[in-house]
């Protein structure tokens, strides 16, 4: 943490300071009602079945019901019964959602788009922010909030088509025992343990741990993984005006990547489908003696709060996050054409040592307050956060960091007859690239630091003018600061060892959020929403996919200095939606039309230089449905339809095309039934239109439907079996594609049984 200055201090004293002040003089004289303190923990362990009624985010400061935005919930049930295990699978359960791929940044990680927007940046844990390169587990997570449209106002930079939620398990009233041992096909083995102690006088401590290895379903001898995690907590004070959580989170993942499968039109082959190659399902292209990604993610809370009445609660969290990403990884390049001039696929290199350590510290005041016959219940907050990668590249063979030459500068990515005896270039029918025996090192590599500071101040409120009425109000103020140094190695080609190239976004910016809510009866909503986002340069801090220029590049100075002053993108929703609960507010409906416009995007003009010339937009129609349609019949049901467009490319090349990352129909469909007291069972399925990987719209992913099955046998009110098959059908899909070279396939048919407990 030497990174993180004496100021961090100055400016927290400060910030709680000046909320102390305003908490004792400008609400103290107010006539405050006496209604029920929120507390975001609270509401989140009182959640049952599929259906959630209330946010364990504080900045939603109303209920769902009569909140003015699209909020789909991953309930803990959903999560138990569908026996996800990462964060990329939960997702696949929310229509809308798309899942990307890359090359740099974690291109086998966590890359969202939600209504067609990339959400890579806007990944949270307990509302904090948490945008590091990662591979998300779900062993120590309750419950899973995704916010659609735009939502800077309560998220900050980015959150453009919206931003993910994770809520942690930490400690709680009373004990409790629970957890899960399953196996399955594909050398699937799991084990998960979650202990909560109550020890009276307002103290309990929890602690999740975890233990995971499979094959990826239906690829022998290729894709692999194995992590293992512990997740322990303390409360003080439970039940008590002032509260204290330290909670630590702790999660190392050992993978052997999933290589992907090139696009059937290679360089200089338009003319064929720009659908993945036509090969047999579970063909894995890596390198098997070779790649490796290996992650470690550690994030320590200290979270305290003080009840200063019954209305009005102070809280600060401050947290510490370390990520660690280190890979090395074969990407099935297609970009010579080798397909079809000798039937083979390069082993090009794709690899990352990346570190990261971020600082982040929350103040809320939050609670309810009425002025006159106006009720409100706000969130008046400020954040801080800072954060430091350094990361470089691995040199293959002591020559670059692709691999396209070997040690004495032959090139290998013509697939030469060399290359195809080294493993450097293998059959696209039937891969075999044999044992590395080359050299792997970073002596030589680039070394890059990314130093990214943010300050913002925001304010939230709901007004209630009458139980029909309510208006919901929100602004945020942002300052974004990133900066980022290229010190170059002696393999670069460009610049001589030792130059230095820095490139720097100094940004400052407003977003709100306005909403209307008419509820003609007391269990439902109709609602009108406008919602701003800003998308700033570098809000990935350098760890993601949307970066800084890359100062290796050819880049003139001139074109730098062009970038360095490139505005935040600007993005906007406007909304119209309704919301019900029926059966005894057992069942909540939803339905909401919406538009997102993104202008001032960042794009290639047709003289080469970036500018903010760019626009896209998204029409789209949300319908959702979850909870209980009778005591043995539960659902969560949704569907989303969005009409994406590039109006203006930049270059004007490809206008009018469908946004890439975009399914114009995609549908989720979990349902479950009691049969017997005993006996539970659950069906689901997964559809998702066409998704194309590039502006052009000439590489692309099909569309499909998957089916899911689960039984549940009861043997006692403590221990139950469940079985869980995926992909019945053993259908052969995409779940993401990545704009030139690959399409990532899905697992195949698999099955697992678990035997969970809970005491």
């Amino acid at each position: 943490m030497a990174f993180i200055k004496t100021r961090k201090k100055i400016v927290s004293s400060a910030i709680v300071s000046s909320l102390s002040v305003m908490a004792a003089n400008a609400f103290a004289q107010d006539q405050v009602a006496q209604l029920e303190t929120i507390h975001a923990q609270a509401e989140a362990e009182t959640a049952q079945g599929l259906k959630v009624d209330q946010s364990a985010n504080s900045k939603f400061v109303a209920p769902l019901l009569d909140t003015p935005k699209s909020v789909s919930v991953i309930s803990k049930q959903l999560i138990e019964d569908t026996q996800v295990t990462t964060l990329s699978d939960a997702l696949r359960t929310v229509p809308g959602i798309t899942l990307g791929a890359g090359e740099g940044g974690n291109p086998n990680g966590d890359r969202p788009f939600i209504r067609g927007y990339n959400s890579e940046s806007s990944m949270y844990v307990d509302g904090v922010r948490n945008a590091t390169s990662q591979n998300r587990e779900m062993f120590a997570v309750e419950q899973v909030e995704v916010t659609k449209g735009s939502a800077s106002a309560m998220g900050g930079a980015g959150t453009t088509g919206g931003s993910v939620n994770m809520i942690s398990k930490v400690a709680k009233k009373g004990d409790s025992l629970e957890g899960s041992v399953g196996a399955g096909t594909d050398s699937y083995q799991r084990i998960t343990l979650d202990g909560n102690k109550d020890f009276g006088n307002g103290i309990a401590a929890r602690v999740a741990v975890m233990g995971h290895h499979n094959e990826k379903a239906g690829q022998a001898d290729g894709t692999e993984y194995k992590r293992a995690g512990i997740a322990p907590s303390i409360t003080f004070g439970l039940d008590t005006p002032t509260r204290a959580t330290l909670s630590y989170y702790y999660l190392k993942t050992d993978d052997t990547p999933d290589s992907g499968v090139p696009y059937n039109n290679p360089t200089g082959y338009s003319q064929y489908s720009g659908k993945p190659i036509d090969v047999k399902q579970g063909v894995y292209y890596g390198w098997e003696d070779r790649d490796f990604q290996k992650q470690e993610n550690q994030v320590g809370t200290i979270k305290l709060e003080h009840d200063l009445t019954d209305n009005l609660t102070i809280t600060n969290t401050a947290v510490y996050n370390s990520s660690k990403n280190n890979y090395l990884w074969t990407n099935p390049d297609d970009s010579q054409g080798n397909i079809y001039k000798n039937g083979n696929v390069w082993a090009r290199v794709n690899s990352r040592i990346a570190d990261t350590d971020t600082f982040t510290n929350q103040l809320a005041l939050t609670g309810k307050f009425n002025t006159g016959a106006l009720k409100h219940s706000f969130n008046l907050g400020a954040e801080y956060s800072d954060q430091e990668t350094d990361r470089t590249q691995y040199i293959l063979n002591g020559v670059n960091t692709t691999g396209s030459v070997d040690a004495v500068g032959n090139p290998l990515n013509s697939c030469s007859a060399a290359a195809i005896t080294s493993g450097w270039c293998t059959s696209v029918q039937n891969p075999n690239r044999g044992p590395w025996t080359g050299s792997i090192s970073t002596e030589g590599a680039d070394q890059y630091n990314i130093q990214t500071k943010s300050t913002s101040a925001y304010f939230l409120d709901s007004i209630e003018f009458n139980p029909q009425w309510i208006l919901d109000l929100g602004v945020r103020w942002d300052k974004f600061n990133t900066e980022q140094t290229m010190t170059a190695g002696s393999k670069n080609t460009l610049f001589s060892p030792g130059t230095i190239r820095k490139a720097e976004n100094d940004k400052d910016f407003f977003n709100y959020q306005a909403g209307i809510t008419y509820k003609p009866v007391e269990n439902g909503s109709i609602y009108a929403s406008y919602a701003t986002s800003a998308n700033p340069v570098g809000v990935d801090g350098g760890d993601g996919s949307e970066a800084l220029s890359n100062q290796s590049s050819s880049v003139s100075q001139v074109q730098a200095d062009f970038i360095n002053n490139l505005k935040p993108e600007e993005v906007r929703t406007m909304e119209l939606g309704t919301k019900w609960d029926l059966f005894n507010d057992k069942l909540n409906l939803t339905a909401a039309i919406f538009r997102t416009e993104k202008t001032n995007t960042r794009a290639v003009d047709t003289d080469g230089f970036t500018r903010n010339i760019g626009e896209t937009r998204v029409d789209g129609l949300e319908l959702g449905a979850n909870g209980n349609i009778t005591d043995k019949w539960a659902v969560s049901a949704g569907y989303t339809y969005l009409d994406s467009e590039l109006v203006d490319d930049g270059a004007g090349t490809n206008d009018g095309k469908q946004v890439q990352n975009v399914a114009k129909n995609s549908a989720t469909l979990w349902t479950t039934y009691q049969v017997l007291p005993q006996l539970t069972l659950g069906a689901g399925a997964t559809a998702m239109d066409k998704v194309y990987a590039n502006a052009a719209n000439t590489k692309y992913v099909p569309g499909y439907v998957r089916y899911d099955a689960m039984a549940r046998y009861n043997v006692n009110e403590n221990i139950d079996l469940q079985l869980n098959v995926n992909n019945l059908s053993d259908e052969r899909y995409f779940t993401k594609a990545y704009a030139s070279h690959y399409a990532t396939e899905a697992e195949g048919r698999s099955a697992v049984l678990s035997l969970n407990f809970k005491y």
